[in-house]
Order: structure tokens, then sequence, then C-alpha cells
């Protein structure tokens, strides 16, 4: 087995009050931190917020996801990208993190909430590093516009259907 670089995080969820005809609490990332071990445990618990820290997680860097963290580290703010599910009860828990950009969208394209928070800096510059060492951007290839392929060759096209 490749041995992938990885890095254990935590993340922050917290609940907030809301006053809507459709819902009375709304839960959102307040932050992803270097992880700090132990089990989910609250951290503030008043009448307008509940925040949970959830250890555990780990992020790795693969090659094939090379681009993603181009560019995720190339934007103007580095971002963890977090997964949010809910249990029975309403309770929002985060499911996964990843660090690639592309396999953010993926999880968003197959139905899933993802939220981002910034990077911390020592984060940000591990990623950076990896990315500088292992991804070189694929050449783009110029393709001749159809306009100067001539007459003859749409003709040629149409008539080989």
């Amino acid at each position: 087995m490749i041995p992938y670089p990885t890095e254990k995080l935590a993340v922050i969820l917290e609940r907030e009050t809301v006053e809507s005809r459709w819902e009375n609490h709304r839960w959102h990332l307040v932050g992803v931190i270097p992880d700090v071990g132990g089990a989910v445990r609250t951290l503030r618990d008043d009448p307008g917020h509940l925040q949970r820290l959830h250890p555990g997680f780990e992020v790795a860097l693969f090659p094939d996801e090379a681009e993603g963290y181009y560019l995720n580290v190339s934007s103007a703010e580095p971002s963890v990208f977090v997964a949010v599910r809910w249990d029975d009860s309403g309770d929002a828990y985060p499911f996964q993190a990843t660090l690639s950009y592309n396999e953010a969208a993926r999880w968003m394209d197959g139905g899933e909430r993802v939220e981002r928070v910034p990077a911390w800096p020592e984060l940000a510059s591990w990623i950076g590093a990896w990315v500088e060492q292992n991804y070189r951007p694929e050449p783009k290839k110029r393709s001749k516009p159809r306009s100067f392929e001539g007459k003859e060759g749409r003709l040629r096209e149409k008539g080989a259907r």
C-alpha cells in the first residue's frame, strides 16, 4: 500500500436558534482545527447556540486529485470542505472532509451538503508544498476552428455519414 501524506483534523459545527416559519434552528460549519483526539464533545451550550467538536477526521493527498488541490490552494482562500449530514433527531454531524475542490464538487453533484471553511495557515502551506512537488497542469491543446477546414472538408464529412 502506498503511504499518502495525511493530516488529522477536528470539525466544529454550530446549531444556531433562528426565528423562521420553516425552521427553529440552523446548523453550520464554524471551523476546522488540527485534531485534538477524544470523542465528540460540546464546546458551548447556551439558549441561542450549541457548538460541538467532532474529532477524528483525516484528509490525505492523492495524486489523482492533484488538480483539485491545486485549484483549492491557488484560490484566494484555501479551504477545507466538509460534507454534513443529519441524524434521525435532526442533529447535524460531519460525514467526511477533503482538501480537493474537485472532490467537493463531486459530493455536491451527488446531493451532499458541503460547507467550506478557511484552512489554517500551516495546513494551506502543507497543501501548497505538496502541489508544488506533485502537480503539473496538462498542456492546453489548441484545436483548429472548424471554419478553417474549408468547404471540401465539411462536404466530405457529410458524404461519409
